[in-house]
């Protein structure tokens, strides 16, 4: 089932509006009003939370499942090498040009589409709830986490994302390691001293070369990247401390407490987690959107790359026109007919797991 014409302009038109309004993280107060009135100007309920805007269909019924479509509006800072003005909604034949069109715009403005076709729908099986939610590029804590409570009972998640409309049916949790080892300072031209950078060489090869014995099915190899280190004043000073980052994509082979208690277990640098908060997600393989999935032929693939369902506690999938390659670059992009596409493929889903429930 094709979604009409008119609802898709209407989304691409909305792209645009949200384009052209600054939303840097924890600044979306005016896309959330831009979103609100999209609303409002079809007679959607609506609620607001921080910066979170939420609605669900018209014939909600708490007996029943409820499905989340969730996706963001805020942006990451415009790339420096952006040729473009970032906030300028630009289309070239079938491209739209501006900053957030592919992350997350274009998955938003098609899921706030589908949700539009069904809300007037009696006798789903299942309910659906929309949320545009805030902070989403710095897992922040005023985005998807602090508004779940608000919501109904959610049993399932749709998270849009430009996957290339794929389907995401696992992804990668984060723990970033602040890591400090401890030395004793002296004059560099005597022996004196005990050298912490020289100390921390051996905790990091082992973060470089370590692999952990258990692997995933659909995420593989859990992986560890060194990415910040700090050690010493001056040169001629032998540094007492040696501080350094290592960022942690952790596989659902490992809850992030087991990965973190196995990494303190196997150096002796002192390590601190930032949070354990951000999970990896996905979808069992007897769930419903799996067959949907390959009725409908999609490819399926392990992300790992993070989103808001790291916050989220129920069962979930990541799927969105755009291309995952172009989100945070410059100049960024997403083509008019990627977004025709992601509506009617994110109607087909649904439509699809209606037989399902």
């Amino acid at each position: 089932m094709t979604v009409e014409q008119d609802l898709k302009n209407e989304a691409v038109e909305l792209l645009k509006k949200l384009i052209k309004t600054p939303s840097l993280s924890r600044e979306e107060d005016q896309t959330a009003l831009i979103i609100e009135e999209f609303f409002s100007e079809r007679n959607i309920p609506f609620s607001r939370f921080e910066n979170n805007i939420w609605a669900r269909n018209k014939y909600f019924d708490k007996e029943k499942p409820s499905i989340l479509l969730n996706s963001h509006h805020d942006t990451v800072k415009p790339n420096a090498s952006y040729s473009r003005d970032p906030f300028e909604p630009t289309v070239e034949g079938d491209t739209l040009y501006g900053l957030g069109s592919n992350d997350a715009g274009g998955p938003l403005v098609s899921l706030m589409a589908a949700f539009t076709h069904f809300y007037y729908q009696e006798n789903l099986p299942f309910n659906l709830v929309i949320a545009a939610s805030a902070e989403e590029e710095i897992s922040g804590k005023n985005g998807i986490e602090a508004l779940l409570p608000k919501l109904p009972d959610i049993q399932f998640g749709i998270v849009g994302e430009p996957t290339s409309l794929d389907l995401s049916v696992a992804e990668k949790g984060l723990m970033v390691l602040d890591c400090l080892v401890k030395g004793k300072a002296g004059h560099a031209a005597r022996e004196e001293g005990e050298n912490a950078i020289t100390k921390a060489m051996k905790d990091i090869a082992w973060f470089q070369n370590f692999e952990f014995p258990k692997i995933s099915d659909s995420l593989g190899k859990m992986k560890m990247s060194l990415t910040v280190i700090n050690a010493g004043s001056q040169h001629n000073v032998v540094p007492d401390e040696c501080k350094f980052t290592v960022d942690v994509r952790v596989t659902d082979a490992y809850s992030l407490q087991e990965a973190l208690e196995l990494i303190q277990s196997q150096v002796d640098c002192q390590v601190v987690p930032r949070s354990v908060r951000l999970n990896s997600s996905g979808v069992s393989e007897n769930h419903p959107i799996r067959k949907v999935g390959q009725k409908l032929g999609l490819k399926t693939y392990g992300s790992p790359t993070l989103s808001d369902q790291a916050l989220m506690p129920f069962e979930t999938v990541k799927i969105g026109p755009g291309d995952s390659a172009r989100s945070h670059t410059a100049d960024e992009y997403i083509r008019i007919s990627e977004i025709e596409e992601g509506i009617d493929l994110y109607v087909q889903i649904l439509n699809e797991l209606k037989s399902e429930y």
